[in-house]
């Protein structure tokens, strides 16, 4: 069960006329010494640049890694250190944004398809923190407003698509606006898939994890400690897992 919601008021202005009061406080508790991992996206992005802001203001001596080369090439631009992954363990924190949040915290990711580099993030972190405007929060489950992505190898794609159908799954292949595939940063296809909102989320999740052509999806179920709410008065709802949950 999610515990109870705290509210911080901010400005109802918009971000670009004032501080972005939700992503100020995504960041607020990244000290000097802490690896910060950095999700893809727009939302993503406004932490990013938080984030860059704080080390400027504050002098803040901390190292960067990031789910996409988009949002690598914005950290890089705005002084954050970027640092490679490969050999790092884990990290302290995750900023990152979404798609889509319910309020049992089952996020939907993938618009940007970083989400096989989200998730290795995510599990590598001790902390995530996670940003939705208040129309991204779903009424019931998520997967019903936005499309569910599913990254797939090109290799097999016709058998794959064959085991999604079997467990219910169809969808279009993503394509960029040329009509050109879509490719992650990993070289993976990304499957838009249709959900009608009545499956079970994490047996869902555990049918694609069993389907060898498929890379990774958009649902993540349980990786998600905080989630931060900007509502349109400008105050920010916080969403809390309990700690051992």
């Amino acid at each position: 069960m999610v515990m109870s919601l705290h509210l911080h008021k901010g400005s109802a202005l918009s971000n670009q006329q004032t501080a972005d009061v939700m992503a100020t406080a995504a960041v607020s508790e990244i000290v000097s010494g802490m690896t910060v991992g950095l999700g893809a996206g727009l939302t993503a992005a406004r932490g990013i640049h938080a984030l860059a802001q704080r080390v400027v203001d504050e002098g803040l001596d901390i190292n960067c890694v990031a789910a996409s080369e988009r949002a690598e090439d914005l950290g890089r631009s705005l002084g954050l250190k970027i640092i490679d992954f490969a050999m790092l363990e884990e990290i302290d924190v995750l900023i990152d944004g979404a798609d889509e949040v319910d309020r049992s915290m089952v996020v939907l990711k993938g618009s940007r398809g970083a989400m096989t580099r989200e998730r290795i993030l995510c599990w590598a972190s001790k902390r995530t923190i996670f940003m939705v405007g208040e129309k991204k929060v779903a009424e019931a489950q998520v997967g019903v407003s936005s499309p569910l992505p599913i990254a797939i190898m090109a290799y097999g794609v016709a058998s794959t698509r064959k085991a999604l159908r079997h467990i219910g799954i169809n969808g279009v292949i993503r394509q960029d606006m040329d009509g050109r595939l879509f490719l992650t940063d990993n070289g993976n296809l990304v499957l838009d898939a249709t959900i009608n909102g009545l499956e079970d989320l994490p047996e869902l999740a555990m049918g694609l994890n069993d389907i060898p052509g498929v890379i990774d999806h958009g649902l993540f179920i349980d990786e998600a400690d905080t989630i931060l709410i900007e509502k349109e008065d400008g105050s920010i709802e916080h969403l809390n897992r309990p700690i051992g949950s």
